[in-house]
């Protein structure tokens, strides 16, 4: 492959200022298509050029998002881990990141469980609706205390299983004290998770942007995190790009074998 143009050269080193990587696929869009690469540099920058998130959230968020079993983009996830970690984080927070995203699992639990009491209901067929026991009572104080809310699919799951609940519980409340990610830190990286558009879930956002608020997390900080969920449709580009050099790489291999030259648009 032919060395860059002083143009391409400059193209270059401004992603890199922008985004903090250079990977195969840039490289592939830098002699296909600089144009775009450049818009893209500006696009997914944007937010840490303005926003009031710190560099290491900001990795520890791709982190939960590459990692994320909705997504499960494993180059993403090593290079934004490795960059989390030069920025300060700690191997417990980032296990606290995984912890997070394993939680998301939960996600078609809360959804379903909700749509079930409702359709009991439209069914006539009986639903619990007396009394809690006293050990619900105690599982909903404390979730209450450790999140300040109590979203309707708690209560359904605490009717309806009180045992499932209170396991449900200790994975979303899980954590040693005083280690690992602050609350605040733990909201934005669900948030995340919530918004992104691999594993989009509205009902949990909502409730996610309820405590960001009451927690006092500013508006700036929350609209950064949305927009870097974004970031993540980029990663076409880093799966297709680096297959499509191979096969024109190939092409142009078997056109030279053959005495042909390169097609339009394969010349660096």
């Amino acid at each position: 492959m032919s060395s860059l143009t002083p143009e391409q050269q400059v193209l270059k080193e401004a992603y890199i200022k922008a985004r903090g990587y250079w990977r195969p696929w840039t490289e592939g869009l830098l002699r296909l298509d600089p144009e775009f690469l450049q818009t893209y540099g500006k696009y997914a920058g944007y937010a840490a050029e303005k926003g009031p998130l710190s560099p290491k959230m900001r990795e520890l968020i791709y982190v939960a998002l590459d990692g994320s079993a909705t997504h499960l983009f494993r180059s993403g996830l090593a290079l934004h881990l490795r960059l989390a970690l030069q920025e300060g984080a700690s191997a417990r927070e980032i296990v606290d990141v995984f912890r997070l995203a394993t939680a998301q699992g939960l996600d078609g639990c809360n959804v379903g469980v909700g749509i079930l009491a409702e359709e009991l209901a439209s069914a006539g067929l009986e639903v619990d609706q007396g009394e809690l026991s006293d050990e619900q009572r105690v599982l909903r104080d404390a979730y209450v205390a450790r999140f300040g809310d109590w979203p309707d699919f708690c209560e359904q799951w605490l009717r309806h299983d009180p045992g499932y609940f209170a396991l449900l519980f200790d994975l979303l409340a899980g954590g040693a004290a005083g280690e690992g990610l602050d609350q605040r830190s733990q909201c934005l990286i669900s948030i995340a998770l919530n918004a992104c558009f691999t594993a989009l879930n509205p009902q949990g956002l909502r409730v996610q942007i309820k405590r960001a608020l009451r927690l006092g997390i500013g508006q700036r900080e929350i609209l950064q995190v949305l927009q870097m969920t974004a970031h993540l449709g980029v990663h076409s580009c880093a799966i297709g790009m680096p297959v499509l050099m191979e096969a024109l790489d190939e092409r142009s291999s078997m056109a030279g074998a053959s005495g042909e030259g390169p097609g339009e648009g394969e010349r660096a």
